[in-house]
């Protein structure tokens, strides 16, 4: 989609959510059973940050559409 002069830039959101899906999977990836309280809080933490990356790149994405909404998917 061609940028408009002023208009959303999908670049950095989509660099920093791919950044925060690493980052989860990096620490799901250190996870040993028993898992304590702080590596929950941290797992929490990273969740959150992405939700909240996924949530801005799809509003961003749905600004291209007319009806502003991301498209429901296909599968």
């Amino acid at each position: 989609m061609p940028e408009q002069a002023g208009g959303p830039v999908l670049g950095p959101t989509l660099d920093e959510w791919i950044k925060a899906r690493d980052e989860t999977k990096r620490h799901l990836a250190t996870a040993a059973p028993p898992v304590d309280e702080p590596w929950v809080q941290r797992l929490s933490d990273l969740l959150t940050t992405e939700r909240s990356w996924q949530d801005q790149y799809t509003q961003l994405i749905a600004l291209g559409r007319s009806d502003g909404r991301f498209p429901s998917s296909n599968r």
